[in-house]
């Protein structure tokens, strides 16, 4: 899959590193570790999962010391099972033990997303719903974490407030109803904007129907209600179903035909994929 841009990988690892180095800097390598010292380690997975983020691992190991070299076996997307080696990393020894916290840190929250996400779209591999994300994201990480959902196999949802109307319930209140939430967000959002509404029940669903959308996210819907929803939009509007979404419940909300359903823990509490690093030589 694509590379992330440097541009956004540089800022986001050099501020992890300001955060760990603080004042003096990583005062036990610096005072344990022999100055010329070199090393081989390896990343090495141990857990079954989803590689993401080995261009933030590269790029912590390349900022401490620009010396480092690493060789990525398992890019992003890779399926690892445990004692698989995602990278080998070869340089001066302080350098690399002064950058392997944060190293780890993103590839072990990436590679977790990840895992998260192909965890949900395995399980509906056989239909043609697609997982996707939301805005329930890290702050500061939102364009590496859906980076990761796109390595385990998901597709994006809007990055932010900005690149898409998304009207939910408290939109509708605020506005006057469902007619007066879409007639507001045509008069003005621009012609290239696309335009979703959240709804609860059929009956709301039914009223959107009446000048509908772009897209209709069904909201905590069981599944016998997403497949009367499905048939009711008929294809006249994308449909997005959300709410408590795991792999074992996803079988059945993909059943319904809907095209798109989202989770936001796989992004805010997916757990982290155990990724270790392992001295092999010395120099």
């Amino acid at each position: 899959m694509r590379a992330l841009s440097p541009l956004l990988v540089e800022p986001l690892v050099r501020a992890a590193l300001l955060e760990d180095l603080g004042r003096a800097g990583d005062v036990t390598s610096d005072t344990v570790v022999p100055a010329d010292r070199r090393a081989t380690v390896t990343l090495v997975a141990r857990d079954p999962g989803v590689v993401a983020g080995t261009d933030l691992a590269v790029a912590a190991f390349g900022l401490v010391d620009p010396r480092t070299e690493v060789a990525v076996l398992r890019p992003d997307g890779s399926r690892v099972s445990p004692g698989d080696v995602v990278a080998r990393v070869t340089g001066p020894a302080r350098g690399i033990l002064t950058a392997e916290r944060v190293a780890l840190n993103f590839l072990g929250h990436l590679s977790g997303v990840a895992t998260a996400t192909a965890q949900i779209a395995d399980a509906v591999a056989h239909t043609g719903t697609r997982v996707t994300c939301t805005r329930k994201t890290t702050p500061g990480l939102r364009a590496v974490e859906k980076h990761a959902v796109l390595a385990g196999g998901g597709v994006n949802h809007r990055f932010g407030l900005d690149d898409a109307v998304l009207i939910k319930d408290n939109h509708i209140a605020l506005a006057g109803g469902v007619r007066a939430a879409v007639a507001a967000a045509r008069a003005g959002a621009g012609h290239l904007v696309k335009i979703e509404i959240e709804v609860d029940t059929l009956d709301q669903l039914r009223e959107v129907l009446t000048d509908p959308v772009d897209a209709v996210l069904l909201d905590n819907m069981t599944p016998e209600q997403l497949r009367e929803a499905v048939a009711l939009v008929g294809g006249r509007m994308v449909t997005e179903a959300s709410g408590r979404l795991t792999a074992a419940t996803a079988p059945a909300v993909a059943a319904s035909g809907v095209d798109l359903m989202s989770a936001g823990w796989i992004t805010h509490s997916a757990p982290v994929l155990d990724i270790g690093l392992d001295v092999l030589e010395l120099a």
